[in-house]
């Protein structure tokens, strides 16, 4: 992983290949890492960015609430770096939060946006009470919180048969430090609804469901491109597609680059 200096923070990032810019955002409790099924095939045709967003992985904690536009402002620090001025966005879950922040802060730099198991919308008020009950448990045991979030992002039927990979993500879960949790749950609950861009955006956007999310209700989710011109995919299990779903997932989103 390579860093620069943001904000007096250090902000990991990683490139490979070369063409059209890739940039792909994890979700939250995940980091870069999560990518790494898909990297050598998309770096083929194209030069693709993993970042560490604040508080995860590699990149350091900046403030008490890490706001999606505060992660996007990372992001595109990181892209000015690289002298990148156009690229597609692929956001899982919290990722897509900050894809959609990004696209709002700089949508001339927006290429596309892949909507990862995420949403345009805002936390409905009892998802922010439950923000809440997230930051208190996770403050009582990190890693009882960790283990229970991770283990619930996939859909039932798929909890056992995938067990080591649910392991692995864990593992991965258990380096975020307290403070990076705590940040990215304050600044979840505090975003604001962009549907709007979905409805005005002059770029592509491919929106990616689980019909088993656990996380976000599909019937509540699919009303939000109602009038647009966004592509969805549905896919038949949980929260977690680029496990759940690998090869399939790989082939959608290399034909979603493709047609861009």
């Amino acid at each position: 992983m390579n860093t620069i200096n943001y904000k007096n923070i250090n902000v990991a990032y990683s490139t490979k290949g070369k063409g059209t810019a890739l940039v792909l955002l994890h979700g939250f409790l995940e980091n870069s890492t999560m990518w790494n099924f898909y990297i050598n095939d998309f770096a083929k045709n194209h030069q693709v960015i993993t970042i560490d967003l604040l508080g995860h992985g590699q990149t350091e904690n900046m403030s008490y609430m890490h706001t999606m536009e505060d992660m996007a402002d990372a992001v595109h620090a990181v892209l000015y770096e690289l002298n990148i001025s156009e690229a597609i966005f692929v956001g899982h879950s919290m990722g897509g939060y900050v894809s959609l922040a990004f696209a709002e802060l700089y949508s001339d730099m927006v290429k596309g946006i892949v909507l990862l198991n995420s949403t345009s919308k805002e936390d409905s008020n009892e998802r922010k009470l439950n923000r809440m009950r997230a930051i208190k448990a996770v403050k009582q045991n990190p890693s009882v919180f960790i283990g229970m979030s991770i283990a619930n992002l996939f859909c039932e039927e798929n909890r056992e048969k995938l067990a080591d990979e649910i392991e692995a993500v864990k593992q991965e879960a258990l380096k975020t430090p307290l403070q990076g949790i705590i940040s990215a749950l304050e600044g979840m609950k505090a975003r604001k609804d962009r549907e709007f861009i979905l409805h005005q955006a002059t770029f592509p956007i491919l929106l990616i469901l689980g019909k088993k999310d656990p996380v976000l209700n599909y019937e509540d989710n699919i009303s939000q491109i109602e009038g647009t011109s966004v592509e969805l995919v549905n896919l038949p299990d949980g929260h977690m597609s680029h496990i759940e779903n690998q090869d399939i997932l790989e082939a959608i989103l290399l034909d979603f680059f493709k047609k861009i």
